[in-house]
């Protein structure tokens, strides 16, 4: 099992950026995908980003390409989130996730965070 701390969230102008963090304990950490994942007020939580076990494939929801890049640092247990040109309807909270398969492929992901606010201000 993983544990997770995300951090990072707060309040940003449109147009603006945030990197949030994650760090992971309890197991090793190349053994899984990571992933971030975000829910908005009466909406249905969302697939973001995934990055593979050694960073070298990643994966983004269309509303994100271009915008959003996820990393990892092995070395030091982390996965980071960094979101740029920063709209309106990307507030939400968002979970950074873990699971030992490719993310974008399982129905439900094994290990969540628990959750940083984003608030994206017009």
């Amino acid at each position: 099992h993983v544990q997770l701390v995300e951090s990072g969230g707060g309040l940003v102008q449109a147009g603006g950026s945030l990197r949030l963090s994650c760090v992971a304990s309890g197991d090793t950490f190349s053994n899984y995908c990571m992933g971030w994942f975000r829910q908005a007020p009466g909406k249905e939580r969302e697939f973001v980003a995934a990055i593979s076990w050694s960073g070298d494939r990643t994966d983004y929801a269309d509303s994100v390409k271009g915008r959003f890049a996820i990393s990892r640092d092995n070395a030091r247990n982390t996965v980071y989130l960094q979101m740029n040109s920063l709209k309106f309807e990307d507030s939400a909270v968002y979970y950074c996730v873990a699971d030992e398969i490719w993310i974008p492929a399982v129905r439900s992901v094994d290990f969540w965070g628990q959750g940083t606010q984003v608030t994206v201000t017009s």
